[in-house]
């Protein structure tokens, strides 16, 4: 790990403090982070932050989202509400996030979003999954996983909450829809039985074209690893690298988690990082440009999760988030409210 870099973007700038200078005490030192915005043509300023999930309160079961912001150290509570509030999803200024403040039931959620300000408004009501989702258009439209209460299929909605189509895998559980960046594919996890207790569940990572034609299966789990649990994933949640010329995934491998990579054809299969970090990996996001990588990390033990920035291009990377909390989960670049 490089101390004391500086990494410049094409809209926006990363600015970080020293590392510190021991693995032994990465977890435990407060490490200071700043996100400065760099000067576009006046009178527009872009600069993005990550938001990211906290555990703030185990026993009430409350989840909050948090940014990091260019005017703190550490990061900024932006929901505040004794709810369980997950992001998945960021587009331009939007966070989008599932809750269950609607009341009703605990962890019965509806999809809500949010500027960085935290100033949040529904966007349906329907009942949905714990799921990540995916944009298009311009941020128009949003594929989301309805709760299997509701519905068995992927529903493309409208960013006001209206169904505009239904697109059925075909398969007994899908989840965590992701459009590719030229909205023709859906990336997404699939499965061969509705649950992990189930025999022949076979998670993997598929794709399907938009309109519900063309399902091709991506990845195959190694048949000589036997070190996954039954509830471990296989084949985590899919992302696009911008580019379109891979998906990104987690899966536990050979004892661990790590990140690997896949192309939409399916063609080639490899382990996305060849640094060792010094954790394990798990969610994640990549920046508009895809110069950027941000992921979730952890120990073996899953007893302390932060969150990773890396510039792509360098491998150059620092932790911005301390060990205030124990859980900070799944990290999402959005665009800094004005």
């Amino acid at each position: 790990m490089k101390e004391g870099f500086n990494l410049s973007m094409t809209l926006y700038t990363f600015l970080f403090d020293p590392a510190p200078k021991t693995m032994k005490n990465i977890f435990l030192a407060s490490i200071p982070f700043a996100i400065l915005a760099c000067q576009l043509p006046p009178p527009e300023e872009d600069r993005y932050l990550i938001a990211y999930n906290v555990l703030v309160d185990d026993q009430n079961d409350d989840y909050d989202v948090f940014v990091i912001d260019s005017d703190s150290t550490t990061g900024k509570n932006i929901t505040q509400n004794p709810d369980v509030a997950w992001t998945y999803l960021a587009y331009d200024q939007h966070i989008y996030f599932v809750s269950d403040r609607s009341g009703g039931c605990g962890r019965c959620y509806g999809l809500w979003k949010m500027n960085s300000k935290g100033e949040a408004e529904q966007v349906s009501d329907v009942r949905i999954r714990d799921s990540w989702m995916g944009i298009r258009n311009n941020g128009s439209e949003l594929i989301v996983n309805p709760h299997p209460s509701v519905d068995s299929v992927f529903y493309i909605i409208s960013e006001n909450g209206e169904v505009l189509k239904k697109v059925d895998t075909g398969l007994p559980f899908s989840s965590d829809p992701a459009f590719s960046p030229d909205g023709e594919l859906i990336a997404f996890r699939g499965a061969l039985a509705k649950s992990k207790r189930e025999e022949g569940f076979d998670e993997a990572i598929y794709v399907i074209g938009e309109d519900g034609s063309g399902l091709k299966r991506l990845t195959n789990y190694p048949e000589s690893d036997t070190t996954a649990a039954w509830y471990a994933y296989k084949a985590g949640t899919p992302r696009w690298h911008p580019s379109g010329e891979f998906i990104s995934f987690q899966s536990y491998r050979n004892g661990g988690y790590s990140l690997y990579a896949v192309t939409p054809d399916g063609s080639k299969q490899w382990k996305l990082l060849n640094e060792d970090l010094g954790f394990e990996e798990g969610w994640h996001d990549w920046s508009p440009d895809g110069k950027w990588l941000s992921i979730e990390v952890f120990n073996h033990d899953q007893t302390q999760f932060n969150i990773l920035l890396m510039d792509w291009e360098t491998k150059d990377w620092k932790l911005v988030t301390d060990s205030s909390y124990q859980y900070q989960q799944a990290p999402v670049f959005v665009k800094a409210a004005k």
